[in-house]
């Protein structure tokens, strides 16, 4: 592995190489997508061509199972990162890696589309992940599969599986779901997906706002396309070994797993009540947290559970996978930078405003944000703790905007020279802000480790 610059940590190197294997572009023409588009190019060009050979043939098998390698290879790294040995440390890794995404994604200017649009794929097979694990805990997952593998560890709780069971739980379930999760709008990359997004001179912008008959077209062309690619693309893998007892119980569990493959993606496509939930849910929430459309408004992220509730209302989604999203992120997504009006040990306000950065999932309120502090008396620090801002102190809200707005424009001007590094460009924009922009304070190193154990403070 690359050794990471010196402005990164590890982690945040590591997230980045991943974010490259998923959806990168490189010479090498190698991460997850390209790999896609030469099976397009090359697919279509096979099945006009009537003379296939055996050579051709094995070829074909090969590049198959090399694909499905390289896939399996990256879900397996996104299990790792994502994911420790209890339903806790699944939280606590997972918000470190949501986090992360966020806060190497730029927020404003032009390059704000190209990263959203290669981080999305992770960012949502992450939450897919939280999702399910959230689902089983309610005792709201009724597909006969997952029902199925579940009955095989005799109704114990994720935390209580000794290693062997996670290993099996993961490899039928969850491995299939990142994997559905990595692909399911591969299908856009196919030619006749990208002649609508690009148009066939290839001068349109693809994340311009497509006319509802591009958009059925483009619907179906990914359902098609994807569900080919899981099949014909990825394939099922190969059992290498001599036991035929392996070789047989290999066989039936590769065919469940890409079973389950198909039927997600094919569920998210009309997603309403059922299992496609997983992936749909998710798939519009990261829609709007990574945005690739012109309109988007980093200080408006909070307001992505309107648009779900919206989509539930619609008979789009499920308003149960909603609310249980809901519940494990809170209105605030991870990484989201957040200011706050702190108290003395009276309960009295300070006359100053303080930043702090969303890091920890299932806030006690969804309306409070699990953060950890930025700054301290209008001072910048590497190394503070975590707080819970509760929605009384935050910002964001009108009725504290308003206790601010108190404050004298002095004092305001006062506050943001000494926190806001662009500050003369900022002055008259922000002078009563609802957030903060954290993805500078990230960018240096010592201020990377955000996640590292601390006891949280209420405020």
């Amino acid at each position: 592995m690359a050794k990471a610059p010196s402005n990164q940590t590890h982690y945040t190197r590591q997230v980045q190489l991943l974010l490259a294997k998923i959806y990168g572009r490189s010479f090498l023409k190698d991460s997850v997508v390209e790999r896609a588009i030469k099976f397009f190019s090359n697919h279509d060009f096979v099945a006009t061509d009537e003379a296939i050979t055996d050579e051709s043939q094995a070829l074909f098998k090969l590049e198959q199972t090399e694909r499905n390698s390289h896939l399996q290879t990256i879900c397996y790294e996104i299990l790792e990162l994502a994911e420790g040995n209890s339903f806790e440390e699944n939280n606590r890794k997972s918000a470190q890696l949501l986090g992360t995404i966020q806060l190497i994604c730029p927020t404003e200017g032009k390059k704000v589309a190209k990263h959203n649009e290669q981080c999305k794929a992770l960012y949502k097979a992450i939450l897919s992940l939280r999702l399910l694990d959230k689902l089983i805990v309610n005792n709201e997952i009724d597909d006969p599969f997952i029902t199925q593998v579940l009955a095989e560890f005799e109704g114990q709780t994720y935390d209580d599986y000794d290693k062997s069971a996670r290993l099996r739980f993961n490899d039928l379930i969850k491995m299939p779901l990142i994997m559905a999760a990595l692909v399911q709008d591969i299908g856009l990359y196919h030619a006749q997906g990208r002649d609508i997004l690009y148009g066939e001179e290839g001068n349109l912008d693809p994340n311009r706002l497509l006319d509802l008959e591009d958009k059925k077209k483009l619907l179906q062309i990914n359902h098609k396309q994807t569900l080919s690619y899981i099949s014909t693309g990825l394939g099922i893998p190969t059992y290498v070994g001599n036991s035929k007892a392996e070789r047989d119980q290999f066989v039936l569990d590769e065919q469940h797993k890409h079973q389950f493959v198909k039927k997600l993606i094919a569920g998210s496509f009309k997603a309403k009540q059922g299992l496609g939930n997983l992936l749909k849910v998710p798939q519009i929430y990261t829609s709007i947290i990574l945005s690739t459309k012109d309109n988007y408004n980093y200080k408006v992220l909070p307001k992505v559970y309107q648009v779900l509730n919206k989509s539930a209302e619609l008979g789009a989604c499920s308003q149960q996978a909603v609310d249980a999203l809901y519940q494990i992120t809170g209105i605030f997504p991870q990484g989201y930078g957040v200011i706050f009006m702190p108290e003395d040990e009276m309960g009295h306000q300070a006359d100053c405003y303080e930043y702090a950065i969303v890091n920890r999932l299932y806030p006690p309120d969804p309306h409070h944000a699990l953060c950890r502090m930025a700054t301290r008396k209008l001072t910048f620090i590497s190394h503070g703790h975590n707080i819970t801002v509760k929605k009384k102190n935050n910002l964001y809200f009108p009725h504290m905007a308003k206790k601010v707005a108190k404050l004298s424009k002095e004092r305001l001007n006062e506050i943001l020279e000494l926190l806001a590094s662009n500050y003369k460009e900022r002055q008259e924009l922000d002078l009563l802000p609802r957030c903060w922009y954290a993805n500078e304070f990230f960018s240096a190193k010592t201020n990377q480790k955000l996640w590292n154990k601390e006891e949280n403070t209420e405020l």
